[in-house]
C-alpha cells in the first residue's frame, strides 16, 4: 500500500529545496505520494531552478509560514493556514497518514495535541530522538516537548517508547531505563522516585534507573527523562559527537603519519562518521499522537528529509500507534486486575 506523507514545505533552514530533495528521493526510493503545503510558486521554482521533477507531488498553496520564534500557541489563531497548520489540517481530514515537518518544535506539539489530538489517556505527546550507541541506538524521549513532567507521564513515555522501538526499529522486548543520578530507587527528585514505581509495574522490559554516563555505552534502548533532562542530554550529546568529530579530523590531518594512518582506516572512519550523521535517523517522532507525526532537524539537508519520510511511512507500515495504545491498555488492564492493598 503506498503511503501518502503530508509535508510542512517551508518548515526547517533550507526549506524549501531540502525539502523537495528528500519529497523526490523518498517518492523515487519509497513509492510514497507527497503532499506539500506552502506557497506555490516558490515550490514551483526551486523545484524548476534545481531541475527536481513535481511527478507524485500534490503542491497546496498557503501563504504564510510560523516564524521559529513566534508563540507555539499561535499556530491556532494568528498563524491558522500556515504551511505547518494546513498540513496538520489535512492530515485531520484524512487527506494522508502522516506529516513531517522541519519547522518550529513547540508550533509542532501545539498541532500534534490540539488538531490531531492525543490518544485516549495520554498525558501529554513525547518527542523521541534515536540516537547511537555502543551496539547500535537507544531513544531519548522526552527530548524537549515537555519541561515540566508528572510521574505517569515519564511512565507513559516509557512504554510509548518501548512500542516505537519494537515495531520501528526492531529492537525485540527493548529495555527501558530512567535517566537519574544513581541506580538505586531512591535515587533523584520525588518526581523520577515514583515514576521509577510506576515504570517498574508496567508492561515493559524496566531495567531500572540509568546514569547519564551509561547511556551512550548500551546501558538501555529507551532512555526516559522529561523534556528538560532530555533536551539537556540531547545537546550536550550533539556537542560532544561534533568536538570528538573535529579532533579526530585533526589527529589525521596534522602530520604525515596521522595521513597515511587515516588511510589504513579509512573504512572504519567512514563506517562511524555514518553511525553519528544525524541525517540518517530523519528526525524525532512526535509519540502519543492519534497520528504519524515527525519533526525533522531544523537543518535537515535532502537526505535528512528522505529519512524523515521513511520514519514516517515505518511508523504507518508497522501500526506503530495502534500498537503503543494496546500496550498502554493493557497496562491499565493490569492495574485493574492488580489486589489492593
Amino acid at each position: 500500500m503506498a503511503r501518502t506523507i503530508i509535508i510542512d514545505a517551508f518548515g526547517g533552514d533550507n526549506a524549501p529545496l531540502s525539502v523537495l530533495q528528500g519529497a523526490r528521493m523518498a517518492i523515487d526510493e519509497y513509492g510514497v505520494q507527497v503532499i506539500l503545503t506552502g506557497n506555490e510558486d516558490s515550490m514551483r521554482a526551486v523545484a524548476d531552478a534545481n531541475k527536481i521533477s513535481l511527478e507524485g507531488m500534490r503542491l497546496v498553496h498557503t501563504e504564510r509560514t510560523i516564524p521559529v520564534e513566534a508563540e507555539p500557541v499561535s499556530l491556532l489563531k494568528e498563524y491558522e493556514g500556515c504551511s505547518m497548520s494546513r498540513a496538520f489540517q489535512l492530515l485531520a481530514e484524512g487527506e494522508g497518514d502522516a506529516v513531517v515537518s522541519a519547522g518550529s518544535t513547540g508550533a509542532l506539539v501545539v498541532g500534534g495535541t490540539f488538531l490531531i489530538k492525543r490518544l485516549p489517556g495520554i498525558k501529554r505527546v513525547a518527542l523521541a530522538t534515536q540516537i547511537p550507541c555502543v551496539g547500535g541506538s537507544f531513544l531519548l524521549l522526552d527530548s524537549g516537548a515537555n519541561h515540566d513532567c508528572r510521574p505517569e507521564m515519564l511512565q507513559q513515555f516509557g512504554i510509548m517508547g518501548a512500542a516505537y522501538m519494537e515495531q520501528v526499529a526492531g529492537v525485540k522486548e527493548p529495555r527501558v531505563g530512567l535517566v537519574n543520578i544513581g541506580s538505586e530507587e531512591t535515587k533523584g527528585t520525588d518526581l523520577y522516585v515514583q515514576a521509577h514505581q510506576l515504570l517498574a509495574a508496567s508492561p515493559i522490559s524496566f531495567v531500572g534507573n540509568v546514569e547519564a554516563r551509561e547511556v551512550p555505552l548500551g546501558a538501555c534502548d529507551v532512555a526516559v527523562a522529561d523534556g528538560f533532562t532530555g533536551n539537556v542530554m540531547l545537546k550536550l550529546t550533539e556537542g560532544v559527537a561534533k568536538f570528538f568529530s573535529g579532533e579526530l579530523k585533526e589527529i589525521f590531518q596534522s602530520s604525515t603519519a596521522g595521513k597515511l594512518g587515516y588511510l589504513a582506516v579509512r573504512g572504519k572512519v567512514a563506517q562511524f562518521k555514518k553511525k553519528m550523521d544525524a541525517t540518517e535517523y530523519g528526525g524525532a517522532p512526535l509519540l502519543g499522537t492519534r497520528k504519524p507525526v515527525i519533526k525533522a532537524h531544523g537543518n535537515s539537508n535532502g537526505k535528512a528529509m528522505k529519512n524523515a519520510i521513511r520514519q514516517a511511512v515505518l511508523m504507518c507500515d508497522n501500526d506503530v500507534i495502534a500498537k503503543t495504545q494496546a500496550a498502554l491498555e493493557e497496562y491499565k488492564h493490569r492495574t485493574k486486575e492488580a489486589p489492593q492493598h
